[in-house]
């Protein structure tokens, strides 16, 4: 007993959740410890490419490299789009759990989107070994982020999570360690920055880029309107289209709302879509746990409000919605009553 304790303590086994936004790392027995944006910079030097930079220091580069270094995000829509680019990005994550040390190869569990295809999860799989792992298990992300946030998955209670990611947003009904409805709305966090770029660019004749359109959100963005119709304003810097110089303007949260309505609408007709495909039974128990929203996205002031609004049900966010997923996952890989809900990959 104490050898097998002293074994999962020094376990190598670890759980990823696999943003399109951010790459966290959870460590049997130790809990969360990397937590970091999933972006890599490649450099170009006589025709051969090398990493340049993972995780924070590449995401410091974006927008702002020379023509010999790329800044990449590796997924897209919260799979796979540069098989070699993410596995090199999983490579040095694991390097920098594990430091120099020498380990054998671990089992790791990855969290995919529901909706992800065959051939998008066997990407995620490929990359997962070709990085160093002995087997990969795969995790829908709603149930991750429903054991992340103690949900009672295994129970036979109807619950609803709503996990807005950077790439999606997953939508499920959740009863008996299974998923009994779920949908993947393919709009998350880079849709509403893409939004806010869009709106700028539109009606102030500004172009701004994508770190620039994030900041807006995280420090103004709103889903409804203020009351007054204008709220906090802030000011932003980028090129001015008519004149090609660089210009500063101010933008308010009423503006920022009504930049984001289009990616909002989207998320609470995917809620809608799925309220209306849940069983009565099951139904009925949402009306009493409510709904609970997770995900970077959650951190959204007046989502929840909207839900609510829109659904008439309690809604409520996740103590942690940032790493609900991960916490999630790395429950998966160690509490044996979660073991039903992995997938071989």
């Amino acid at each position: 007993m104490v050898f097998s304790r002293f074994f999962n303590f020094m376990s190598h086994d670890m759980a990823i959740d696999l943003g399109t936004a951010n790459t966290v790392v959870y460590l049997r027995g130790r809990g969360i410890v990397l937590n970091e944006p999933s972006v890599v910079a490649i450099e170009t030097i006589n025709g051969q490419k090398r990493v340049k930079a993972v995780g924070d220091d590449a995401k410091l580069m974006m927008g702002k490299t020379p023509d010999s270094i790329q800044a990449i995000r590796p997924l897209r829509d919260g799979v796979i789009a540069d098989i070699d680019v993410a596995e090199e990005m999983i490579k040095h994550f694991i390097r920098k759990v594990h430091g120099k040390q020498r380990f054998m190869r671990p089992q790791i569990v990855i969290c995919v989107p529901s909706g992800s295809t065959s051939v998008e999860r066997r990407a995620i799989r490929d990359a997962a070994q070709n990085a160093g792992a002995s087997q990969v298990w795969l995790i829908e992300e709603p149930m991750a982020a429903a054991i992340g946030a103690d949900m009672p998955v295994t129970e036979p209670i109807g619950s609803m999570v709503v996990d807005i990611g950077g790439g999606t947003t997953e939508v499920a009904v959740l009863s008996l360690r299974g998923l009994a409805y779920t949908t993947s709305v393919r709009v998350g966090g880079d849709k509403m920055d893409e939004a806010i770029v869009s709106y700028v660019r539109r009606n102030h004749n500004l172009l701004i880029g994508e770190s620039t359109a994030e900041r807006i959100k995280q420090e103004v963005g709103v889903a409804k309107a203020p009351i007054d119709g204008i709220g906090v304003t802030i000011h932003i810097k980028g090129r001015d289209l008519v004149n090609g110089v660089p210009k500063e303007i101010q933008i308010n949260q009423g503006q920022i709302a009504e930049a984001l309505s289009e990616p909002v609408g989207t998320i609470v007709e995917g809620v809608r879509i799925a309220l209306e495909n849940t069983a009565p039974e099951l139904a009925a128990d949402i009306v009493d746990q409510g709904i609970v929203l997770t995900g970077g996205g959650a951190l959204l002031t007046g989502i929840d409000e909207v839900l609510r609004d829109e659904t008439g049900l309690p809604v409520m966010i996740a103590d942690d919605p940032l790493t609900c997923v991960a916490i999630g996952t790395g429950r998966a890989l160690e509490d044996p009553i979660f073991r039903g809900v992995l997938h071989s990959a």
